[in-house]
């Protein structure tokens, strides 16, 4: 079931919201935790129990994990936490990287005259994300920063909590377990709060991201004999676009219902293509993944002590991690060890730190976008042939134009569009616009919210309504 579905829209959410505003308090995760569970089996079907599953293994380990006083058992403690997130890792690697692996390996059988069985199961909807979300737990309740949950269904709101459960923003436990017991009084207020931020990140997906997406499939879809320059950068730039205005729409539209179910997500985007540096970037671009990286890979591998050499290898330990953990695709793992790359080099030659002057921090900004445009295309193609296709056309200027196919998929309307949304390049670090609607009282607030409600909610009702929306493309992951 999509954020961006009639069946969702206009029955779903509003039960949901009636139910959590007209029955007691008491009653709110009750109604969260079995929202969500038929949210997630109205899109995953049987894989379903693979969550359930998982729920139960990390909720029963939970009190184990827990440190008494003095900490007198700390050893066992150790064992049973790497024992569940073995369990939790073990399940996500056999879903998701079984079929990935058994293909190089049928691919190397066949090279040598032999056979092997290439294995394939259904990825289940969002398993990255809610593996992650146990991984927190256990983890958080090891380091005693939060007692484990003795109320399954609060544990059950927490994993499976609807707006976040199939793309995030990933919620780290001790960023939400004070909140799954709170009563609170104004759930009016929530309401009229969160709903503008989730407008805001619907126009995003319907508005602008589906309306680009034609012109990428165009653009990626051109056979290698007939790439062009023009064509290589058009749908590079345009996946750009679109993969920002899809995900950071989702993240919006997930933040905002959380809000009108009485929880405050953390914020997943803060004007990402206006960094001045990879660093930068990384800081404002899916920060709760960049926050769970740094807090459970990052840090416990020793972080930046050490030495150079070890803050080098653990940032490429996690990028090549963030790479893989996207997709089991070797484009995915080339994109994360990419930005890792860039990392090192940043902190190697200290460039980590935007320069001083406006036309240093200029030129930093462009060279800074172009990385992230060339990025994007292998996280984009369908494989590394792909990508280095586009990409070879990038560095190769040529004047043969676009395509007819690509021409005709560009149109006056997506051609606005994308004129549109390439502000976001120019558009200045802050403030940024989702947590601007739902928190400020400003004239400027106020101005954008009757954009965002009147013409922009209605247009994409409308765009809704014509069944012309696509699935948002983080669901895959």
């Amino acid at each position: 079931m999509s954020f961006a579905s009639p069946l969702f829209l206009w029955y779903f959410t509003p039960v949901v919201l009636l139910a959590v505003l007209l029955c007691p308090r008491s009653w709110r995760n009750a109604i969260i935790a079995v929202a969500s569970l038929l949210f997630y089996s109205a899109g995953a079907g049987s894989t379903t129990l693979l969550l359930l599953t998982c729920m139960v293994v990390n909720y029963l380990v939970g009190p184990w994990l827990e440190p008494d006083e003095w900490d007198t058992d700390r050893a066992r403690r150790r064992n049973v936490l790497v024992g569940v997130i073995a369990f939790d890792v073990l399940v996500l690697v056999v879903w998701k990287y079984a079929g990935f692996a058994t293909e190089q390996l049928a691919g190397f059988a066949e090279i040598f005259g032999g056979d092997f069985p290439v294995v394939h199961l259904a990825l289940p909807i969002g398993i990255s994300f809610y593996t992650f979300h146990h991984i927190s737990y256990v983890v958080d309740v090891y380091r005693g920063e939060r007692p484990a949950s003795r109320d399954p269904v609060s544990f059950i709101a927490y994993i499976a909590m609807f707006p976040q459960l199939v793309a995030g923003p990933i919620v780290r436990y001790r960023e939400i377990a004070d909140q799954l017991p709170q009563q609170r009084t104004h759930r009016l207020d929530d309401i009229s709060s969160g709903f503008p931020r989730f407008a805001l990140g619907l126009c995003k997906k319907v508005i602008i991201a589906d309306s680009l997406s034609p012109l990428v499939e165009q653009c990626f879809a051109t056979p290698p004999d007939r790439m062009t320059f023009a064509v290589a950068w058009l749908g590079a730039i345009a996946y750009t676009l679109q993969l920002y205005f899809d995900f950071s729409g989702y993240s919006d539209m997930a933040i905002g219902l959380g809000r009108m179910l009485g929880f405050r997500l953390p914020e997943n985007f803060a004007r990402p293509y206006s960094s001045v540096t990879i660093t930068e970037f990384w800081r404002r671009w899916h920060m709760s993944l960049s926050r769970w990286f740094r807090d459970y890979v990052y840090i416990p591998l020793g972080g930046n002590r050490g030495g150079a050499a070890r803050t080098y290898r653990n940032l490429g330990i996690v990028f090549v991690l963030t790479g893989f953990w996207h997709g089991a695709n070797w484009t995915f793992l080339v994109w994360g060890v990419f930005h890792g790359a860039l990392l090192v080099v940043e902190r190697g030659f200290g460039l980590e730190r935007a320069p001083a002057g406006r036309w240093p921090r200029l030129g930093r900004r462009v060279l800074t976008m172009l990385l992230v445009v060339v990025g994007w295309v292998f996280f984009r193609a369908a494989g590394l042939g792909q990508a280095l296709v586009v990409v070879g056309h990038m560095l190769l200027p040529d004047f043969t134009g676009l395509t007819d196919q690509v021409d005709v998929a560009l149109g006056n309307q997506v051609l606005v569009t994308l004129l549109l949304a390439l502000v976001i390049f120019a558009l200045p670090a802050g403030p940024v616009t989702g947590p601007l609607l739902e928190s400020s009282r400003g004239r400027v607030a106020q101005v954008l919210r009757v954009a965002v409600m009147v013409p922009g909610l209605l247009w994409a009702a409308v765009l809704v309504a014509s069944g012309t929306f696509s699935p948002f493309l983080y669901y895959q992951f």
